[in-house]
């Protein structure tokens, strides 16, 4: 009896989540808009790639509700809290008003409770085939620390390697111009990865939302064909690359782009322009090498921005940081870099880099990784 109650109990559970439109993280993909309600600090954390964020309480609204809970009473909360809800659903709506009514919409909160269920319930009254994410947020976040770990071990990843100013990220570039599958770690941290690998005007993005962007262009990525990457360290910037997928990547079969110095010192004046029109900025960089390298080689380096020399100052931080630097990084994490096959990088110009992801993808993509 308590067998035959308990599938009962858990058909009804089942039927009832239909009912209320409660479907899965697995599901994301059968819907067409995905609508993220919570206040703009928590989507500003972390949120499912391309949902849309439309409070139902907002930043100021949520502080007003929870200062009524604490302080008077629950009751007089979800008063408060049900005619902010309502105005700011009504107000959404006008969002949707040209959507057809085979529309699919999920709507998520923080939980998948009252905040999503909510709207969801008002698009479903309305016609609209609306789902609520059961669990919300958090379940979405437990899958993406799940998935995390297990994703990468399914692809054959190419590390790409060279030098400082080898164009390793035009590299990428342009070989997913040439059809191939690319992760770039650098692009979803916002960062070069370097101690000038600041972006300007593009702040990285939460240490919860990198990790969204990795978990979401991993899922698109094809396990039979190879997927190049540039080699990292365990951050970038101020961000911590999955574990499994550093892990993973030092572990995997190198591909090594070399460039004499003029080309190397070309491209750099090139990627990091924003730094010769700004010698205070670049100087304040500089300054967080000092520990390092004393100082009377930093003053020297800034003097260098201060009087527009930008090739020998360029030149001195290859051979006297990056270089060093990024030999003792690469040969302690990659122990497949000695079987890696070379490119030259002949020129600085995009035609070169065409030519070298053409000779790559010629080279690479038909030859299994060897590991």
């Amino acid at each position: 009896m308590t067998e035959a109650k308990d599938r009962n109990q858990k058909r009804e559970r089942t039927a009832k989540e239909r009912e209320n439109g409660a479907v899965t993280v697995a599901q994301l993909h059968e819907f067409d808009e995905i609508i993220d309600v919570r206040s703009e600090d928590e989507f500003a954390e972390d949120h499912i790639p391309g949902a849309v964020n439309l409070p139902v309480l907002n930043n100021a609204e949520r502080v007003e509700v929870g200062t009524v809970y604490k302080q008077v009473s629950s009751f007089d909360a979800k008063k408060i809290g049900a005619g902010l809800v309502s105005a700011n659903i009504a107000r959404h709506l006008q969002r949707f008003q040209d959507r057809p009514r085979e529309w699919r919409p999920l709507v998520y909160c923080w939980r998948g409770g009252g905040r999503s269920g909510a709207l969801a319930h008002v698009l479903m009254q309305v016609g609209w085939r609306a789902g609520r994410l059961d669990g919300g947020y958090k379940a979405y976040r437990r899958t993406v620390i799940d998935e995390l770990q297990v994703l990468p071990a399914n692809f054959d990843w190419r590390v790409v390697c060279g030098m400082t100013g080898t164009g390793k990220s035009r590299l990428l570039r342009a070989l997913r111009e040439h059809g191939a599958q690319v992760l770039d770690l650098e692009e979803l941290a916002a960062h070069r990865g370097s101690v000038l690998g600041n972006l300007p005007d593009a702040p990285q993005p939460p240490q919860k939302l990198f990790e969204s962007r990795v978990w979401q262009a991993l899922r698109q990525l094809d396990p039979a064909r190879p997927v190049f990457v540039e080699s990292e360290s365990k951050k970038i910037g101020n961000l911590r690359v999955p574990e499994k997928l550093i892990d993973t990547m030092w572990a995997s079969a190198c591909v090594v782009i070399d460039a004499a110095m003029p080309v190397r010192v070309a491209l750099l004046k090139e990627e990091y322009a924003h730094f010769l029109g700004d010698a205070k900025l670049l100087n304040t960089q500089l300054d967080c090498l000092r520990p390092l390298h004393g100082s009377a080689v930093i003053d020297a380096w800034q003097q260098m921005g201060i009087t527009g020399e930008w090739d020998r100052l360029t030149e001195d931080l290859l051979v006297r940081h990056y270089d060093p630097a990024y030999t003792r990084a690469i040969n302690a994490h990659y122990p497949l870099l000695s079987q890696a096959v070379h490119f030259d990088l002949v020129e600085n110009s995009a035609d070169a880099m065409d030519r070298l992801a053409a000779r790559v993808m010629a080279r690479i993509v038909q030859t299994p990784a060897v590991v």
